[in-house]
């Protein structure tokens, strides 16, 4: 009696027995959603090896499983300081079998600790259908930190994007450590709803190049251009290369190299390759352009505009 006390109290303290476990409810074709009877209870997902933790993405919408496959999920209290175990579920549609982890649409909460990630889904949505722009960005941290609405802390080329995007009807689809997934899951769940513009600027797989080969990630970025051609009717695609990042040429600067030669041919875009405009002519990135070597500042958000604005004033008129 008094060992069960014990490992109830140890439990407790863990914060296991505080929150009960997420559950599965099958909804069809593949998808599932998650209930959690804890009041309050955030619950979090993410497949591959690695358990949800504090930093995985958050449920909000049913999850679609491909066989092959495997989602797992726990709930952790609103304050995040307790959590439940961890629940599993295997995909079993056989139309989504073999399908790669950059088209499995998910969330992200990676960079929590700079933003809310899904406070910015929301003001994204919002801003589509005030704004009705005719000029979309959609990427990652690179995109994310130009400028624009929604505004945000993290803006390091406010005045560029004023000076040329000013007076255009403009929103920023962009956010920080999204890889191809987390963008097809935003695409699909409203940031696209009633938005009906001319232009889409995409740049986006950069943060997918650790984990995924190459054809993987063209298979992403292709597969996000498909979803903006489907949501936004005789929309047209700047695809922008993947730009240049690392002080000095490199394996991981080849990578992205083989990405790009695949991304140039892909069908129903225009494909733009400004990242000539960021490099010395030895190869390397100048600490004035990309303070870090990846994100640019005030001068290669400069450099980035001026390049691509031929084209896409082209795209626009």
């Amino acid at each position: 009696m008094w060992m069960a006390r014990i490992w109830t109290g140890l439990w407790a303290v863990i914060g296991y027995a505080q929150v009960a476990e997420p559950v599965f409810v099958a909804e069809g074709q593949g998808q599932y959603s998650l209930r959690c009877e804890t009041p309050g209870a955030v619950v979090r997902y993410s497949f591959g090896p690695a358990d949800p933790g504090r930093d995985a993405g958050q449920y909000l919408a049913p999850i679609r499983v491909p066989e092959g496959w495997v989602v797992k999920a726990r709930a952790f209290s609103a304050d995040g300081r307790s959590q439940s175990g961890i629940v599993t579920r295997a995909g079993d549609d056989p139309a989504t079998k073999g399908v790669a982890e950059t088209l499995i649409e998910v969330t992200q909460n990676r960079d929590w600790k700079n933003y809310d990630w899904t406070k910015r889904h929301a003001a994204v949505k919002s801003a589509i259908k005030e704004t009705r722009p005719e000029l979309i960005f959609v990427g990652d941290s690179i995109t994310h930190f130009f400028g624009g609405t929604p505004a945000d802390a993290v803006q390091r080329g406010t005045a560029v994007w004023e000076q040329y995007y000013g007076r255009r009807k403009v929103v920023n689809l962009g956010y920080g450590w999204d890889r191809t997934e987390n963008v097809l899951w935003r695409l699909r769940h409203g940031e696209l709803e009633g938005a009906a513009a001319k232009v889409a600027v995409v740049m986006i797989g950069t943060n997918n190049t650790g984990m995924h080969s190459v054809e993987e990630i063209v298979a992403g970025v292709d597969a996000i251009c498909g979803e903006l051609r489907n949501r936004m009717a005789g929309v047209k695609i700047l695809l922008l290369a993947i730009f240049p990042r690392g002080q000095i040429p490199d394996a991981n600067r080849a990578k992205i190299q083989a990405i790009n030669e695949k991304l140039a041919r892909l069908s129903g875009v225009t494909y733009l390759d400004i990242g000539k405009a960021f490099l010395e002519p030895d190869g390397s990135i100048p600490v004035a352009v990309m303070y870090d070597y990846l994100h640019p500042t005030a001068e290669g958000y400069r450099r980035w505009a001026e390049a691509m604005e031929p084209t896409l004033a082209d795209l626009l008129n």
